[in-house]
């Protein structure tokens, strides 16, 4: 059960999320239903593109993040849900076999203008893989449940 309210949180506060790795099996499965390009899907299609291999879709890594953040974050928190992605960046080439490891930073927090219930936290994301190469970032509000 969540027990974590808006007051609880501050900006400065750092979470690290965990990690996850990613073998060819699960690159690809993903990538047929949601996202087939041919270097995503296709061995030798792939190592004939710029990335000289197969890599995971972008859309993967954001899912492996949104995991790693539930299990490590979200769940304790009463979350209310988000408003959206402010930016998102994929950096780096996620590839069979890589670790990712996950840190979520609280940039600003705020007391929402509109609805007293709740307040809006700044978050931001990052994914890095077991080089420590950094292969995605994200900026992204979150809003908390008040105490009553």
């Amino acid at each position: 059960m969540p027990d974590i309210y808006f007051e609880d949180l501050a900006a400065g506060q750092e979470y690290d999320l965990g990690s996850r790795t990613l073998d060819r099996a699960a690159i690809v499965d993903f990538a047929t239903e949601f996202d087939p390009q041919p270097f995503h899907v296709d061995e030798e299609a792939a190592e004939q593109s710029i990335y000289g291999g197969l890599i995971a879709s972008g859309w993967q890594t954001c899912g492996v993040y949104m995991r790693l953040l539930c299990d490590s974050f979200l769940l304790q928190v009463h979350s209310m849900g988000s408003p959206g992605v402010d930016e998102l960046r994929w950096l780096g080439p996620v590839r069979p076999g890589d670790t990712l490891s996950a840190k979520l930073r609280i940039d600003e927090v705020r007391v929402s203008k509109s609805k007293p219930d709740r307040g809006i936290i700044m978050t931001a994301g990052e994914v890095r893989n077991q080089e420590g190469d950094l292969v995605l970032t994200l900026k992204s509000p979150l809003m908390v449940r008040r105490r009553q």
